[in-house]
């Protein structure tokens, strides 16, 4: 991944100042379709608790996905009685479409869109918005499947939404807990680039934003809200299921064969003025050495198998140096892809190339350790053989992973990153609501971020939770949680 500021990269995250006038600095979109019932008291609860709440302009724009029932009429009404509303009308369904549509033009640094049922807790609105204002992250996503959520919905949905979430960390890799819940905001720089690799247009949409901006390396910020299922949702289930396992089928081979241009998202380094060098740490080396394992031990089972099928035709010898090549090229071409992460058909012929160096030196292992075999027992028994093969390719791997992580695969970078704690005082509301509950990640979990609680304020978790009391010593309610009551909502079910 590129780490220069070159055509196409990213620019270093700032923080929006407090004093912008002029521009919203909050444009928050909400699609609707046929919503005439439903649309102008959400718009008045958000008016609202947006100018209670809110220490920046904003903006309210309602997007009518080809609507044919009085839905533009009564955005129209909205937009003459507050000056902070606005309309944009399409004449073709699809919320993805419609996200697009609004976000590609809006002139806002930060961009929102939540459902007209108004299924989550506002309260959540300023915290998922609030590291993006400061720069600290690049798109955030309210999440219903963390812990400190709390939610009330039918199992149906649950079982629903829980398998797919399930389903994109099994073959997308997503780190992600939610990413269906119609809550979630991005920078318009972000936006500006990553909105035209999104192909699909509509519930999909969300989803794969997401697992473009988390492979592209960008920060995704996770809020836990407070959310109430709406029983008159129009949306069809099974319909937008399938749409979505078509979807990911779609993105994962784009990722799978490199297709993507996902470099041009790259963030320079030292886009915060807390980075260090570190020297003589190597970069995930974890993730790598477990990858590399796994492949090793498939690979294994591969080359055992082909050896077998070779030595029925020819001798040891040949058939070894036929097995190992065949395996070592598949091996090679996996871990550049999964291992080391290089994407895209640049650079692969060298690397297979380099790939056949450390090749022959395993075949130097390997073909030593039968030819040692063969002096030392005249007719070794197969399953000997195998045995040798065995630990001299375990030699062999440690030998492999080395060189492809020094050689073939180097990490280029001459810069490595790390975050410091800083005791810089708040320098607005946002900031001052981030320091209040600790830190931005101790109230919702980032992707990137480690939580570390403030000194001096209470580590337990929950929606809008700030410093408690502690119990006293033999004080039954020590061994329970503080639990908020859920009637911030007034259709919350009493």
């Amino acid at each position: 991944m590129r780490t220069d500021s070159s055509p196409g990269a990213l620019p270093a995250r700032e923080h929006l100042p407090a004093t912008d006038a002029g521009t919203p600095v909050l444009d928050v979109v909400i699609p609707v379709y046929n919503e005439e019932k439903d649309l102008r008291p959400c718009v008045l609860r958000l008016h609202e608790h947006l100018t209670r709440t809110f220490p920046y302009a904003f903006r309210i724009t309602v997007a009518d996905n080809a609507s044919t029932d009085a839905t533009p009429s009564v955005t129209a009404r909205l937009a003459a009685e507050i000056p902070e509303v606005t309309g944009v009308r399409l004449e073709q369904k699809g919320r993805g479409r419609a996200l697009r549509t609004v976000w590609s033009a809006s002139d806002s640094p930060i961009l929102a869109y939540m459902d007209v049922d108004l299924s989550t807790d506002l309260n959540a609105l300023l915290p998922l918005v609030a590291p993006l204002i400061s720069g600290h992250s690049d798109l955030a996503i309210g999440s219903r499947l963390t812990r400190a959520s709390r939610v009330v919905r039918g199992p149906k949905r649950e079982f629903v939404s829980r398998m797919y979430n399930l389903i994109l960390r099994g073959s997308l890799q997503a780190r992600f807990s939610d990413a269906q819940c119609g809550f979630k905001a991005i920078r318009r720089d972000v936006a500006r680039v990553l909105l035209p690799l999104v192909e699909d247009t509509g519930w999909f949409f969300d989803t794969e934003m997401l697992v473009l901006a988390e492979r592209a390396g960008l920060r995704i910020h996770e809020v836990p809200v407070d959310w109430v299922d709406d029983p008159d949702s129009t949306v069809h289930i099974v319909r937008t299921a399938v749409e979505d396992l078509k979807g990911v089928w779609r993105v994962g081979k784009a990722l799978a064969t490199g297709s993507l241009p996902l470099d041009r998202l790259a963030r320079p380094f030292g886009d915060d003025p807390r980075d260090r060098e570190i020297q003589d740490v190597p970069r995930g080396l974890a993730r790598q050495l477990v990858g590399f394992c796994v492949i090793g031990v498939l690979s294994t089972l591969f080359y055992l198998l082909l050896y077998s099928l070779f030595r029925q035709f020819c001798g040891s010898q040949i058939a070894n140096a036929l097995a190992l090549l065949v395996s070592a090229v598949a091996n090679t071409a996996a871990n550049r892809r999964l291992t080391f992460g290089v994407r895209g058909r640049g650079g692969a012929v060298r690397h297979q190339a380099q790939g056949l160096v450390v090749f022959g030196i395993g075949l130097v292992l390997t073909s030593g350790s039968l030819a040692a075999l063969n002096a030392a027992t005249s007719h070794p028994a197969h399953s000997t053989e195998l045995a040798v093969l065995v630990a001299a390719n375990l030699a062999a791997t440690v030998l492999r992973f080395l060189l492809f992580r020094a050689w073939v695969f180097p990490d280029r970078r001459d810069q490595q990153q790390t975050i410091a704690p800083t005791d810089a005082a708040p320098a607005d509301a946002v900031s001052a609501y981030a320091s209040w509950t600790g830190s931005p990640s101790s109230y919702a979990t980032s992707s990137y971020a480690t939580t570390r609680p403030h000194p001096g304020t209470s580590t337990t978790t929950g929606t809008g939770a700030g410093p408690t009391a502690q119990p006293q010593p033999g004080d039954d309610t020590a061994r329970l949680r503080p639990v908020r009551p859920l009637g911030t909502d007034p259709r919350d079910p009493r």
